[in-house]
């Protein structure tokens, strides 16, 4: 069995802001062997990398995502008062991880819901990864992408409309998870929390017994890095990259 493969939740957002594009490449550096992010549309149709309905957490000011425009959400600040960042795009997020030649990085893309747009934002994640070439992989085993959910129905959205990228169905519940759920949107992969993990350690064989790889979220402490590890788990999703990476090979 291999080591579970370390994606950087949000970048190495424990050591820098949330998804910021200096989150992530401090991630790279560390040796992240996947970024995840989170996509919402503005107003005017364009996916950024925003965790809350709202941006008045992470940046400097205030306002729903869905009901402004890029141009007024880039004016605010999503760095910090000394470092200022700009918005994240999920253009340069995969543009970043495409351009990363120090070894294949695979980009891990949750999409949010319920949200005003509806399948709309799977449309358009869809059509973003298919521009850069990477929405119809040889293989789960070779894509660069994989797109998230906690909606079942998001998920059956994206295996529809592009069979061959890797999926994962997101939740909190193993039952959830080890269900028809999963079976019945074609997901490739499930998503359980890592408390789930430690309740129902035997998600990761039933998942592997209907032929799914298992990421688990979040996972930030030693003792939880080493139960993924002795349980098979696929990927951990991780604040802290660097640190996990230098666990995972102690």
């Amino acid at each position: 069995m291999r080591e579970p493969l370390v994606v950087a939740h949000r970048g190495a957002s424990a050591a820098l802001p949330e998804h910021t594009l200096a989150a992530y490449e401090l991630a790279l550096r560390e040796g992240a062997d996947g970024l995840e992010c989170d996509v919402r549309l503005t107003r005017d149709g364009h996916l950024v990398c925003v965790h809350d309905r709202t941006v008045d957490r992470t940046s400097d000011g205030s306002g729903v995502v869905s009901e402004s425009t890029l141009a007024e959400l880039r004016e605010f600040n999503y760095g910090t008062p000394d470092v200022p960042a700009e918005l994240l795009t999920l253009d340069t997020l995969v543009e970043l991880a495409l351009s990363w030649t120090e070894r294949p990085v695979k980009l891990f893309v949750e999409t949010k819901h319920p949200v005003r747009f509806g399948s709309l934002v799977e449309s358009k994640v869809l059509a973003a990864l298919a521009r850069f070439g990477i929405s119809t992989p040889a293989s789960a085993a070779h894509a660069r992408a994989v797109v998230m959910s906690f909606s079942a129905a998001a998920v059956w959205r994206v295996r529809r409309s592009a069979p061959l990228l890797p999926t994962v169905l997101l939740g909190e519940s193993a039952r959830y998870l080890g269900g028809s759920a999963a079976t019945t949107v074609g997901a490739t992969a499930v998503g359980p929390s890592v408390k789930t993990l430690r309740e129902h350690p035997d998600t990761v064989d039933k998942a592997a017994a209907a032929g799914r790889a298992t990421y688990c979220w979040t996972v930030d402490d030693r003792a939880d890095v080493e139960l993924c590890r002795e349980l098979g788990v696929g990927w951990v999703a991780t604040n802290h990259p660097g640190r996990t990476k230098n666990w995972l090979a102690s």
